[in-house]
């Protein structure tokens, strides 16, 4: 879903099966397992992409609740009228040494297993005006279309892998720069160790932390940290922090007004940072306490502010991806590449406030599972850690935010067109 500032986006063709299941983990950074992902269509373009795991087979109950919830899901997408399936799972692809086709190819439904599921997800798609067009079962080795019982054109156990592996467009999107790694679920937690630290950063931080603390209800020197964060985020790519810089953004990450503060402004702009500490009132009197910065070298100057085109988004709003209309996904992309570098440098509270920043991304993108796993990373490198708490529990509640539930600012790497 592509927002309005991209004016060239990168249009792929789906011409057939093999482009679809290849596109899914391109779309969502992994290889998918134990999945649903759900698809919208727009007329012959794919829309939105949901990936949710797999329910328990309990029972018809517990699948029909299921089915509805993620029918809720695709209902953000106004514009569908029409859905793709994919099971993403190993059952029923063998069932012992002699084994037949089992549940996965059997024409009828049997209980307790995917089948059952793709029924759900029929009924349930069908009354809001989605109906499901395709749907095909990924298994380790094997693929194929849960609509096919031909054994002369779908045998068992169903084709190989390497057919989506070696389709065009797979080919296409590794040409463009696109990877799969590994699902983030799955990824170990590894929080920056004491041996990797770098010291000189973290003892740039320990100092700037205590000539910030005395600051941080002075109103000179909240503008003076987004005016030293606007010049980083405005560098070229790949430009290494310098130590003294990294520990003064490492130590503004420690203050949480600050920290909401960078979020907004990189989503949302200057204005929308400013008008929102000013509406919470955080500011007490300057005095005479002079604001303090590190150097900036030749670092640019920051992009001046730009008036607001309509009323200016609070925090909440901000946070939730409610406002403004489409978010700034470029700022938003340079502010994950400066946490990232930042993250690198040591853990703690700054740590985890970068962790948590990039898992708040992650979420706007709609990229769930992303966005759980650095949250458990905030977490586990800062116990009780507070806004990844709250985004953890927005996630787990199955919360989407509203950019990624509107097409017209959902971000997306590719636009995708079925032949």
């Amino acid at each position: 879903m592509t927002p309005p500032e991209r004016p060239t986006p990168e249009r792929l063709t789906i011409s057939g099966p093999e482009d679809i299941l290849g596109f899914i983990p391109h779309s969502l950074g992994y290889w998918p397992a134990n999945s649903l992902v759900a698809m919208t269509m727009q007329g012959k373009r794919l829309g939105a992409t949901l990936r949710v795991d797999l329910p328990r087979f309990d029972s018809r109950s517990g699948l029909r609740r299921f089915a509805r919830t993620v029918r809720d899901y695709l209902e953000a997408d106004q514009d569908a009228d029409g859905s793709l399936l994919v099971l993403f799972s190993d059952e029923g692809w063998t069932e012992g040494p002699d084994a037949g086709p089992g549940a996965v190819s059997a024409g009828e439904p049997v209980e307790g297993t995917l089948a059952w599921l793709l029924v759900e997800l029929e009924v349930e798609l069908e009354l809001s005006g989605r109906p499901v067009r395709d749907a095909w079962y990924v298994g380790e080795a094997f693929w194929r279309n849960a609509y096919c019982f031909d054994p002369s054109c779908c045998p068992f156990p169903g084709r190989s892998l390497d057919d989506i592996r070696d389709s065009r467009l797979n080919a296409e999107m590794v040409f463009r720069g696109s990877s799969v790694g590994e699902d983030p679920s799955a990824a170990a937690v590894c929080p920056p160790t004491a041996a990797h630290a770098d010291a000189a950063v973290l003892e740039s931080e320990q100092r700037w932390a205590k000539e910030l603390a005395a600051l941080r209800g002075s109103r000179s020197q909240f503008a003076k940290v987004l005016d030293v964060w606007g010049c980083v985020l405005a560098a070229e790519a790949g430009w290494l922090l310098p130590a003294g810089l990294a520990g003064y953004l490492r130590a503004s990450l420690r203050i949480p007004h600050w920290r909401d503060a960078v979020l907004v402004m990189c989503a949302a702009g200057r204005q929308a940072a400013d008008q929102g500490a000013e509406d919470f009132g955080i500011f007490e009197p300057d005095g005479d306490l002079p604001v303090v910065s590190p150097p900036l070298g030749g670092l640019p100057a920051a992009v001046p502010a730009e008036g607001a085109a309509g009323p200016v988004p609070g925090y909440g709003d901000v946070l939730l991806g409610m406002a403004p209309g489409s978010p700034r996904w470029d700022g938003m992309r340079s502010l994950e590449v400066i946490l990232r570098q930042l993250g690198a440098a040591g853990g703690g509270e700054a740590c985890a406030a970068t962790l948590t920043g990039r898992g708040w991304i992650e979420w706007c993108r709609g990229r769930g599972s992303f966005a759980h796993a650095l949250l458990d990373q905030a977490l586990a490198v800062h116990p009780g850690y507070r806004l990844a708490e709250l985004l953890s529990e927005l996630i787990s509640r199955g919360t989407l935010c509203g950019w990624a539930g509107r097409r017209d600012a959902a971000w997306q790497k590719f636009e995708t067109d079925a032949a």
